[in-house]
């Protein structure tokens, strides 16, 4: 049995869950709404406070889907209550963000500067010239934003210049053996 699949999701006050049809799963909360549809095989159950996933068979496809299902539905509950946030660092001489209204621009040392715009459900803040955070309340938008941003110029191993997470840690490497002293 899947541990994670098997544990309770417990349902805050003041969050909306309704359980459609072929598993299409609808979350409100006082952070926004999000619909998905989750694997049509899994057994949702909400009874009161608390929703509980079952599989149907011990197929290798349900028990694969049932801590994903699990999951999916308690990161939308989290989504619409808490919230998700990742937060970018810029490090490089002349590498700064900045906001202008609904644009993050980026200038990364290109002959350009890189702008981005906001997508729905997605913020981005600014508190610092290296420092860019991106909230929203769908963890997997939040991520792939987050990746896409980080893209523009990764992180190389000699300087460390580029765009990292800010819990990342990036290893180093040895500059050439050869120079002038």
């Amino acid at each position: 049995m899947s541990r994670i699949g098997r544990m309770p999701i417990d349902v805050p006050a003041g969050v909306d869950v309704k359980i459609a049809e072929s598993n299409f799963v609808t979350v409100k909360g006082p952070k926004g709404t999000l619909e998905k549809a989750l694997h049509k095989d899994m057994l949702i159950k909400q009874e009161g406070n608390v929703i509980v996933i079952e599989r149907p068979s011990e197929n290798k496809i349900h028990r694969a889907m049932h801590g994903l299902t699990r999951t999916l539905l308690n990161n939308m509950i989290v989504g619409v209550t808490e919230g998700y946030s990742k937060e970018l660092e810029v490090n490089g001489v002349g590498y700064r963000a900045q906001k202008q209204g609904k644009k993050l621009v980026l200038n990364l040392g290109y002959s350009h500067p890189i702008e981005m715009e906001e997508p729905e459900l997605i913020t981005f803040e600014v508190p610092g010239p290296n420092q860019i955070i991106v909230r929203g309340i769908d963890k997997q938008a939040v991520g792939q934003i987050a990746a896409e941003i980080r893209e523009k110029r990764p992180p190389e191993p000699y300087k460390g210049k580029g765009i990292k997470y800010a819990d990342e840690h990036i290893r180093r490497k040895e500059g050439k053996t050869g120079a002038k002293k």
